[in-house]
């Protein structure tokens, strides 16, 4: 059973991985305005759902994003809290 260091390495290990793509930064810097469902995303960025929804779930997998169901529809938002564990994270490092 992995203990709270390993989960913690995990999630900051998928976080970075997750922010070293360009199409997910310019994701995470719209849901910094507000909450978009996958629609608008793909609206915006000019992607097909199919590209966007690689790259949501590799988001969702490094908890950078939060996502709810409205009918039919799934609307992201950032999750703040996994943002400021990897801040900590880089300010142990250069403390």
């Amino acid at each position: 059973m992995p203990n709270s260091s390993t989960i913690s390495k995990n999630s900051i290990i998928a976080g970075f991985h997750a922010l070293s793509e360009p199409l997910r930064i310019r994701v995470l810097e719209l849901l910094q305005e507000r909450e978009l469902c996958v629609c608008e995303l793909c609206d915006i960025l000019e992607v097909n759902q199919s590209k966007l929804s690689f790259h949501l779930k590799t988001l969702k997998e490094a908890h950078l994003v939060c996502f709810r169901q409205e009918g039919r529809w799934i609307y992201y938002s950032l999750n703040l809290p996994q943002f400021k564990l990897l801040k900590q994270y880089l300010e142990n490092i250069a403390a």
